[in-house]
């Protein structure tokens, strides 16, 4: 739900922004490995099987990286994408695409 708000909320505001020469665009990223589960105190097992149910799920078969989020955001803020605006680009490695939700 949130992701599909930001969405929303993306395709609203990017008429009246570009207007005013500001583009605005979303990343809605899959699974990403991260620190998070073990800041909220999930055990190593309990983290282990959470991304396995999740990535057999993924038809590229893995969670991704941080570092594969960062690219694609640098992307849409820099010059290169400078006619892009309105954009909710989808980083899941085809999860929603393909796999059963």
């Amino acid at each position: 739900m949130s992701k599909a708000a930001l969405d929303h909320y993306t395709r609203s505001r990017t008429h009246e922004l570009a207007k005013k020469g500001i583009r605005i665009n979303n990343l809605n990223p899959g699974i990403v490995k991260t620190n998070i589960l073990t800041a909220m105190g999930f055990p190593e097992e309990k983290k282990q099987s959470f991304y396995e149910h999740y990535e057999m799920k993924i038809p590229l078969g893995r969670s991704a990286k941080a570092e594969e989020m960062a690219k694609p955001i640098a992307f849409l803020a820099s010059d290169d994408a400078s006619y892009i605006t309105g954009v909710a680009l989808l980083a899941d490695g085809g999860h929603s695409q393909f796999a059963d939700v």
